[in-house]
């Protein structure tokens, strides 16, 4: 791998936020074969986008929902929690994410995720972490692109589904190489990609910059997708307008808001944008907690809930003391039924009336 990592590069100037550019997403977005609902996608986040999340998201409008990412050389093994995060056959279409450095475990990756029901695999060169860049895999394969297309060909050649990629800018500021990666991936035969608008070494700090996405548009011919710091249909259509992608991905927007995409997507296409009232917010949390606790179980499942329990309450207009209070009263339980209830509750105290 040749470079060597810097100290994290910030733009000097942050990229502009003026939003409400008359942008709407373009028509025909496909992927290979497949043609998605619409072109907004929610992201692949580890911890959160599990099947329940992907569930509901989709259920809400999202055109495209991908796994979190799951480790090649672990679901080879049949690890139980990594082919836990491959489930999701019922989905259409069902996208599963695949990390890792070695083309052979990806491939071999890439064949069981087909065979588990995959109509798409999209492979991670764009996690930022420290765990995953330390293993060479993730957005550290933008140091070497060599051997970032050993892998992509490797994908390629062991699946019949489309490939798609997901990267960043580049590892650093100095290295802003997400073009010629894009060049590569395409030659390759990768149907799509999605690029985060940061470097690897900025990870969530700053803002996204939108408009350096445009030079992978330029680059390619085939759909590409702007992520990062679209929280909203005014940031969606400044996105697309900065970087003139053919659709947008949700990733942090839709913590506690799996309804975000499908509002996105109606605005885009010129619908209203519909309100999501308190007592609908109350039945969509609980059902999410219900989820959750038959997929992993009474024990994992309250554990692994109690982020979303925290961010349902955070997205319901709660804050300072009084969320903090929340909090310790319901992401403390440890009866999962007195979870519900206290959600229950929670949510008959808010404005029914309240906006989205």
């Amino acid at each position: 791998m040749s470079g060597a990592t810097s100290t994290p590069a910030v733009p000097s100037s942050e990229p502009s936020r003026q939003v409400g550019a008359c942008v709407r997403l373009r028509s025909g977005f496909r992927i290979g074969s497949i043609e998605p609902a619409n072109p907004v996608v929610l992201a692949p986040m580890s911890g959160v986008s599990d099947l329940p999340f992907r569930r509901l998201a989709a259920r809400m409008g999202a055109g495209l929902v991908v796994s979190e990412m799951v480790a090649s050389r672990e679901l080879a093994a049949e690890r139980r929690d990594v082919v836990r995060k491959a489930a999701g056959r019922e989905l259409d279409p069902f996208v599963i994410q695949l990390v890792g450095h070695d083309p052979d475990w990806m491939r071999e990756g890439a064949r069981i995720a087909e065979g588990l029901g995959a109509k798409i695999i999209d492979i991670n060169m764009g996690c930022p972490s420290r765990e995953v860049t330390g293993r060479l895999s993730g957005s550290a394969l933008m140091r070497d692109l060599d051997h970032a297309e050993k892998i992509i060909t490797a994908v390629i050649a062991a699946v019949r589904v489309p490939v798609t990629l997901k990267m960043r800018l580049g590892w650093d500021g100095t290295s802003l190489n997400a073009p010629h990666l894009a060049r590569r991936a395409e030659a390759a035969g990768v149907k799509l990609l999605t690029v985060h608008g940061r470097t690897r070494c900025q990870f969530f700090k700053g803002v996204a910059d939108w408009s350096q996405v445009k030079a992978v548009v330029d680059a390619v011919a085939i759909p590409v997708v702007v992520n990062g710091d679209i929280t909203s249909a005014e940031t969606a259509r400044e996105a697309l307008a900065q970087s003139g992608a053919a659709g947008v991905m949700i990733g942090r927007g839709a913590y506690g808001a799996p309804w975000l995409p499908g509002q996105i997507a109606d605005a885009l296409a010129g619908r209203p944008l519909g309100v999501v009232a308190m007592s609908e917010r109350a039945l969509i949390a609980s059902e999410h907690i219900e989820e959750m606790l038959s997929h992993y179980g009474a024990a994992l499942g309250l554990k692994n809930a109690r982020k979303h329990v925290g961010w349902y309450l955070e997205t319901a207009g709660t804050s300072g003391d009084e969320l903090k209070a929340w909090r310790r009263e319901l992401c403390t339980q440890d009866d999962p039924r007195a979870l519900l209830a206290g959600l229950k509750t929670f949510f008959a105290t808010r404005d029914v009336g309240a906006a989205a």
